[in-house]
């Protein structure tokens, strides 16, 4: 991997894979608006899933899941006002969900999923 956007790119597959193995429907990838992007919308039985995606070669600026800020944080809930704005999808339940993909040489990816991980 040589650059950042093609490790946050296979991150990215990997929490995509990781979240359809554990039962949850993709709606959405790398959704886009004027205020930024969803990394994936999913499904997971009555609620609305909206999940940020933080990949790592290594731990020496935290793990991936503690990049998520609180000023990152209001944005994803700003970017996921404008996603149901832009659907016609509807759910009793809202979830904010983290997924920390560390990427290992020579070892597969170590994945971590945050549910509710804020609100």
């Amino acid at each position: 991997m040589s650059t950042t956007l093609e490790l946050g790119a296979l991150g990215e597959n990997i929490a995509a894979t990781y979240l359809t193995d554990t039962g949850l429907l993709l709606l959405d990838r790398n959704w886009r608006c004027r205020e930024g992007e969803l990394d994936i919308v999913a499904r997971e039985d009555d609620a609305l899933v909206f999940c940020e995606v933080k990949t790592r070669r290594g731990v020496g600026y935290g793990f991936p899941v503690e990049a998520v800020t609180f000023a990152k944080q209001r944005k994803l809930r700003v970017l996921a006002q404008r996603w149901l704005a832009a659907y016609d999808e509807h759910a009793p339940d809202l979830r904010f969900d983290v997924v920390g993909v560390l990427v290992r040489p020579e070892l597969p990816a170590l994945v971590t999923h945050l549910r509710a991980a804020f609100q």
